[in-house]
């Protein structure tokens, strides 16, 4: 009876490791198939990001005016935003919280100095800056109903007839004053491309 039992139980045994092997060898397969799915890490936005300022447009003899630009995380305290500019080899203006530029190309500089967790960094960055100068209208259209031309504006266009008898007029000339111009020129060089011919008088 005991040599039965104790068959029973190595039978028993024998079976469960069996079982047990075979168990791990799945599961080791199954481990080597399974996709693998990596996570990368997420990039830390910087706590200050200073950005670029864009180009200018002036009109005239007028100057622009630029001024520090950039973007912060939260919990940053900024300290001070200042710019330097050079024009070729001369400084314009040096830490600047705004400065006011005439037509040119200029190298600017912003540099922001921030604190975070205690801590005080300044970070800079360099940037070339266009400001440019507006074209400005060469003629001003008019109804030919008044006399007067807009300021700075002073040449008078009169059409009296197909385009080769288009005339201008320039102040002190002898029609000037009783001229009703369909067009006004800031010279008559301008007056000239546009098709009109000098007055004779």
């Amino acid at each position: 009876m005991n040599k039965l039992v104790q068959r029973a139980l190595a039978v028993i045994a024998t079976g469960a490791l069996a079982f047990s092997g075979v168990t791990a060898a799945g599961a080791a397969q199954q481990s080597a198939t399974a996709p693998t799915i990596s996570v990368a890490a997420a990039k830390k936005a910087p706590a200050v990001t200073i950005k670029r300022i864009g180009n200018k447009t002036v009109k005239g003899s007028a100057n622009a005016t630029i001024k520090p630009s950039y973007s912060k995380a939260k919990n940053v305290k900024i300290k001070s935003a200042l710019l330097s500019v050079a024009k070729g080899k001369k400084s314009v203006a040096k830490n600047k919280k705004s400065v006011k530029l005439a037509a040119g190309t200029y190298k600017v500089t912003t540099s922001v100095k921030y604190q975070l967790k205690g801590k005080t960094t300044t970070v800079k960055k360099t940037q070339t800056l266009l400001v440019k100068k507006a074209a400005t209208k060469k003629s001003v259209k008019m109804n030919g109903k008044t006399k007067n031309c807009p300021a700075g504006y002073p040449v008078k266009g009169n059409r009296t007839g197909s385009k080769n008898e288009w005339k201008y007029h320039v102040p002190g000339g002898a029609f000037y004053d009783r001229t009703k111009p369909e067009e006004c020129f800031k010279t008559t060089a301008d007056a000239r491309k546009a098709g009109y011919r000098a007055s004779k008088r």
